[in-house]
């Protein structure tokens, strides 16, 4: 009997490299995500981004026609397209507007902040001057239904009497401001702070919401300071 001969690395006479055809996409989006935070939007090259996801440019630009889109995709993929299920899952919390609070900062920073997709804030914040097209659609995209977002968030807690009624136009910023601060350190904050002094993400943000709800929460009204009995009439 003669040797079965060695596995192909075709299936069904198709190569490897035609078959991976579907998951070019998304390696393209990984491979240009890590590119733009290590490099930022202007540094990066289209062909930068081909290599390292292991494809032709000519391939690239069959998924995405510019840098600009790509950069787009990017965006989506990882931010953009998760405003979705985030207000699905406020319209369906059944618990206090303390514990959605709560909940969103988890949320946030299991499936944004802690991963590289964060470093995008950082790119748009040193770059936004330069790139307006790129700043209309992040406006569209992501600050617009973020700022949304929270402030239903907030109309929930003041609506059910668990918040004060406070300028919903700042009291976002309020809410926004631990978000940008923690993606700031994870991408260019914390490598200026001296060894030891490390921040622990989840403690910072269990902090940041404590404060918070210090300043939302209505709280009942304080009971009147007990009245000193009046003086004994003096004898003569």
């Amino acid at each position: 009997m003669s040797p079965s001969p060695p596995p192909s690395s075709s299936v069904a006479g198709q190569p490897k490299r035609e078959r991976r055809k579907e998951a070019r996409p998304g390696e393209l989006l990984e491979a240009a995500l890590d590119l733009f935070v290590e490099k930022g939007f202007a540094a990066t090259r289209v062909d930068e981004v081909a290599a390292r996801a292991g494809v032709s440019k000519g391939t690239l630009f069959l998924y995405f026609p510019s840098k600009e889109e790509l950069f787009k995709a990017v965006v989506r993929e990882n931010i953009a397209g998760r405003f979705t299920e985030w207000n699905a899952e406020l319209q369906t919390f059944a618990g206090s507007t303390s514990d959605l609070l709560r909940y969103c900062y988890q949320v946030w920073w299991e499936r944004v902040g802690s991963t590289k997709a964060s470093g995008i804030t950082k790119l748009m914040l040193s770059e936004a001057q330069n790139f307006p097209d790129i700043v209309a659609f992040y406006q569209h995209e992501v600050i617009l239904p973020g700022k949304a977002l929270i402030r239903r968030i907030l109309e929930r807690g003041i609506a059910r009497g668990e918040f004060r009624a406070i300028d919903l136009d700042y009291g976002v910023f309020l809410v926004l401001a631990p978000m940008i601060f923690l993606m700031m350190w994870k991408h260019s904050l914390g490598a200026c702070v001296p060894e030891g002094e490390n921040l622990t993400p989840e403690r910072y943000i269990a902090c940041q919401v404590d404060n918070l709800l210090q300043g939302l929460c209505v709280r009942p009204d304080a009971a009147p300071a007990p009245q000193s009995p009046p003086p004994s009439p003096s004898r003569s």
